[in-house]
């Protein structure tokens, strides 16, 4: 099968949702992470979400894709061979509870891969007032899906690359408990039987059930906000990776802080994720992390 890369610039039909902080809390308690400003509502501020929160707001559009792409050319039935490839997340301000966005989408780019085209759509969040609040860049891989050349409609961010070869300058090991990918799947709202269905997911030629990619990478992102933003989700302004690997629930992972670029005003910091046999389940981490007061 091909993608015309005529179809790149279709729009996606806009999504409007409210948040409420039960969604937020529960998205932080999935992944076991205990900061204070995720729950503690008799702050002045309130509450904020989780900087990896977006992924679930998302997810009602992501999960239903075929009932949102405004074309009539676009050949559905390539949906199905998509995975999770690439994640880009600009995080404008944190989302909170009360907030209600507007999110409208744009396939940006077909781009040909050896496993088939790298699907990029952005999707845009902005609050009641029109002010952004985060923008997603979403890659799915559509394995065995040709695209020529491919191309691009319009701009799309580049991510900072680390290009300092050291040892890890810190390792946090985490163990996912069995429970792990359930307890995401019903806090997050992120349904995916083949991190819940053993028989699902052997059906479909894996070994048992695997713990989700956005899970692997929220948990990265709690170590690095301990340990690089003085526990200050605030601070965290973009987050990116490749998911590359999978993690077996019952097994531990590794979070690898592997580089650091420090600039006046925010440092860039690259990360992986390690799953227990040593191979990579995320590369290319990277995360933006502002200046503190």
């Amino acid at each position: 099968m091909i993608l015309n890369t005529n179809l790149l610039g279709t729009q996606l039909k806009n999504y409007q949702t409210e948040i409420n902080w039960r969604q937020t809390t529960n998205y932080a308690a999935a992944v076991q992470d205990n900061n204070p400003k995720y729950f503690d509502d008799m702050e002045e501020e309130g509450i904020v979400s989780h900087p990896m929160f977006a992924v679930s707001v998302t997810w009602p559009i992501l999960s239903r894709l075929e009932n949102f792409i405004e074309s009539k050319d676009f050949p559905k039935e390539v949906l199905m061979t998509q995975v999770h490839y690439t994640e880009h997340l600009i995080l404008h301000r944190l989302i909170q509870p009360g907030d209600k966005l507007s999110i409208s989408g744009t396939l940006k780019a077909l781009l040909p891969h050896r496993a088939g085209t790298n699907s990029i759509i952005c999707l845009e969040a902005e609050d009641k007032n029109g002010n952004p609040v985060f923008t997603e860049y979403i890659g799915a891989m559509l394995r065995g899906v040709a695209c020529g050349e491919g191309g691009r409609a319009g701009e799309i961010p580049l991510i900072p690359e680390n290009d300092i070869e050291s040892e890890a300058l810190w390792i946090s090991t985490i163990h996912i408990d069995p429970s792990c990918s359930y307890i995401y799947d019903g806090c997050s709202n992120i349904e995916f039987p083949i991190h819940t269905s053993p028989k699902f997911a052997q059906m479909v030629g894996l070994p048992g059930i695997i713990l989700q990619g956005t899970a692997t990478l929220a948990y990265a992102v709690r170590e690095l906000v301990n340990n690089e933003a003085d526990k200050n989700p605030a601070r965290i302004s973009e987050i990116a990776c490749k998911f590359s690997g999978m993690v077996k629930p019952g097994t531990d992972i590794q979070v690898r802080c592997i580089g650091k670029k420090v600039y006046g005003n925010y440092t860039d910091v690259f990360f992986e994720v390690q799953n227990c046999e040593q191979k990579k389940a995320i590369r290319d981490g990277y995360i933006k992390i502002l200046k503190g007061d």
